[in-house]
């Protein structure tokens, strides 16, 4: 099967690669805040009744762009032209999103409108699509008028998909992060279809904050809670910026160390899960997850950094595209699918269980275990439901609660489960 994958490697650039980086991401800054001030001039020039064209869409900004980059941005030629079209790319997209998020198009929150981009706030990237971008050897890069570039790590894992022809480079995402700089390259592979070790086997994940996840198995993964651990450091790193003169090489200093403390949580935080999650999609045949609704749970003012810390939802949006990787099947449970409340045993469920109560109790059966192990088990016990279909799988209102497989579950497969279960 052809998937599309992203390979990301730390660079070494040499100081002159660094300046013509942060001159191309700075480019792109550039092209966007024309674009975006572009924009909000034919949109007030429209309010008063004037027949202007608004340029929305990105070939309507790049027309634009290339009739006025003479006059605006004299010294355009210094840097590739993907940096301005990175730009104008990235406020299309923007204005879209704002658009579909007004007329209800898009799911989440309300999008507000492009805001003009500030040096050294936000995410400092770009995107190449054409050009020179190529993996060089096991240590070099190559990207559009930048050079060849060394990378920090060996890039063997990609190189030999390349030279065997299982992988062909679509675009290259070059960004700084901590202090450092990254290139991504998105690629179009072709991998074989894997099997995990016990294709048979089911397990139930509860993602929580006292455990990272808690399986069915009993097996529990620790939390690294990497921001709480460094929330010391960063306080005393954000009094020192608050004493410094902004702009100062003390100033400098400071942010630098913060940036490079939030960059390192994040490190720790997506490795545990992206460990987690490769444990999961190449061990069982069937993963089931709950779908949580972490935005509403993030409303929650003494848990909302605990949660965030946690990042619940990537392991769901990790494990989407590696179980299919692995051969592996994922169900993900409703929403409100009574994981906690429900008693594993006789499947009594409670009318409400407080996020204090850490044990489960069962009045009807008897039975008492961790609320986490309790969940992860009826979580496993639900592909028996999906296979087969039956009263215990619709919800509190009566409504048919069976989760959305990204896969169908095996009949030979829920069988055995149903066996298993009974």
């Amino acid at each position: 099967m052809r998937v599309l994958q992203a390979y990301r490697f730390a660079l070494d650039p040499t100081p002159r690669q660094q300046r013509a980086l942060a001159s191309h991401v700075g480019a792109r800054r550039f092209a966007f805040n024309w674009g975006l001030a572009l924009v909000k001039e034919r949109l007030e020039a429209r309010a008063r009744g004037e027949d202007v064209e608004v340029p929305w869409t990105l070939a309507a900004l790049r027309r634009e762009w290339n009739r006025q980059k003479h006059v605006v941005a004299p010294w355009w030629r210094a840097n590739s032209k993907e940096a301005y079209a990175s730009g104008l790319d990235g406020l299309a997209r923007a204005l879209q999103n704002w658009s579909k998020s007004r007329q209800g198009e898009r799911k989440g929150h309300r999008v507000g409108f492009p805001r003009f981009r500030k040096k050294g706030r936000g995410r400092e990237s770009l995107r190449f699509t054409t050009g020179a971008i190529r993996v060089d050897d096991q240590s070099h890069v190559v990207l559009p008028r930048i050079g060849r570039v060394k990378t920090h790590e060996r890039t063997t894992a990609l190189l030999r998909r390349i030279e065997a022809g299982t992988a062909r480079i679509l675009s290259a995402t070059v960004s700084r992060e901590g202090g450092r700089w990254f290139v991504s390259f998105t690629c179009e592979v072709e991998r074989q279809p894997g099997r995990p070790r016990f294709p048979w086997k089911v397990v139930g994940v509860d993602a929580g904050v006292q455990h990272l996840a808690v399986l069915s198995t009993g097996e529990k993964w620790p939390n690294p809670r990497s921001l709480e651990k460094a929330l010391r450091k960063i306080a005393r790193w954000n009094r020192a910026l608050a004493r410094r003169q902004k702009g100062s090489r003390g100033w400098q200093q400071a942010r630098r160390r913060l940036a490079r403390l939030y960059a390192r949580a994040r490190n720790l935080r997506q490795d545990a899960l992206h460990k987690l999650t490769h444990h999961l999609a190449s061990t069982y045949g069937v993963v089931v997850v709950e779908q949580l609704h972490v935005a509403g749970m993030l409303k929650n003012r003494r848990l909302a950094r605990v949660l965030a810390d946690a990042a619940l939802a990537a392991i769901r949006r990790q494990l989407r595209y590696k179980c299919p990787w692995h051969g592996a099947v994922l169900v993900e449970a409703p929403p409100f699918y009574p994981s906690s409340k429900r008693c594993s045993r006789c499947g009594a469920v409670k009318t409400s269980l407080p996020l204090s109560q850490r044990i489960f109790r069962c009045e009807e059966c008897g039975l008492v275990l961790d609320r986490d192990d309790n969940a992860a088990r009826n979580l496993a016990a639900l592909v028996a439901a999906v296979a087969g279909s039956g009263p215990e799988t619709k919800n509190a209102r009566g409504r048919d609660g069976r989760p959305a497989a990204r896969q169908a579950v095996p009949q030979e497969a829920g069988s055995r489960h149903r066996r298993m279960a009974g």
